[in-house]
């Protein structure tokens, strides 16, 4: 690790005058950054400690909205006694990432910032090619051992594949990310439009200035929402990143389907809004041909390579199975 300053911040104005200094970070739980800089990914001058930020940690349900503060740990959010009743989707999806030890630590503006773990990033000193970590460098996942990687979202310069859980849930719920800058001005980004494709810009990862900060997410506390589920497909059954995933929430008229969000994890190189499948279940009946035949429908674009053909595969049926137990079938 290279050497950096250390600099605890007692109120967000501060903090964010001092994420003016070039190359900080902030630090909160640190499960991300830290091993970044271990494995010299990132080589920041000073890290900023947000901890103390008491205001930014809070949880709150309304009758129609959930707030939760940037630096609320994924443990509070997951044992909160609304969380399971209200967003089950929500909280499927943090209990299943990671460690309890590390959602014990891993705070939830950070978690949607972490970074992916694409071995080719996470190695530079073996791996000199890495568009998202060097420009213009190339990608040695191409040609490389890419099995795990990413079939929706790809472009010629990166195809790592986003490694959260948290934020497809999010991504699927049309939740907002509320970040500030120095100035005190507030800007509320959906969080699909808060993750970027890489394109020919793959280290440019979220719609974040350099002097802003995520303070809070929200998302609207729907009957979708209420009647939802995330389920994810990994090869070990606990700490384990999705090789695919799917956050879904139905609300059923009878035997058809009303209204329905989905959104797609371990697929894609962000979080992905699955609308084409969302838009040919609206108004059919809720059967598991149905379910199944329009699932398909999420993989009509992918680019997979020969490794990671199972993708193609594993993202039509783990939709198919999120909506059969969502609205009760399974």
């Amino acid at each position: 690790m290279n050497p950096f300053d250390y600099v605890a911040t007692g109120s967000v104005d501060e903090a964010l005058r001092q994420k003016q200094r070039e190359n900080s970070r902030f630090l909160a739980g640190g499960t991300n950054q830290i091993d970044l800089m271990k494995c010299d990914v990132e080589q920041p001058a000073a890290l900023i400690d947000i901890n103390q930020l008491a205001e930014m940690r809070e949880i709150t349900f309304t009758a129609d909205t959930l707030r939760i503060g940037a630096l609320a740990r994924m443990s509070e959010v997951e044992n909160h006694p609304e969380c399971q009743l209200s967003a089950p989707a929500i909280y499927d999806s943090l209990w299943q990432a990671a460690s309890p030890q590390l959602r014990n630590m891993a705070s939830i503006g950070g978690n949607l910032l972490q970074r992916t773990r694409c071995v080719y990033f996470r190695d530079p000193h073996t791996f000199s090619a890495c568009n998202k970590r060097q420009p213009g460098s190339g990608c040695a996942a191409r040609d490389g051992v890419n099995g795990n990687h990413a079939i929706l979202g790809t472009s010629e310069s990166c195809i790592a594949v986003y490694p959260g859980d948290l934020a497809v849930a999010l991504t699927a719920f049309d939740a907002v990310v509320i970040v500030r800058n120095a100035a005190q001005r507030e800007r509320r980004i959906p969080v699909d439009e808060f993750f970027l494709l890489p394109g020919n810009t793959p280290h440019l990862e979220h719609d974040l200035a350099t002097d802003e900060m995520i303070v809070a997410v929200e998302l609207p506390l729907t009957a979708a929402l209420r009647h939802s589920h995330y389920l994810k497909v990994r090869d070990r059954s606990s700490y384990e990143f999705a090789a695919a995933s799917a956050a879904v929430g139905i609300e059923l008229d009878g035997d058809r389907i009303r209204d329905l969000r989905i959104a797609v994890g371990g697929v894609a190189t962000k979080p992905w809004r699955a609308r084409h499948v969302e838009g040919a279940l609206r108004g059919q009946p809720f059967s598991e041909q149905t379910l199944r035949r329009a699932a398909e429908l999420v993989v009509q674009d992918a680019e997979a390579l020969p490794q990671n053909q199972h993708k193609k595969l594993l993202a039509p049926r783990a939709i198919a199975r999120a909506l059969m137990k969502a609205g009760g079938m399974a």
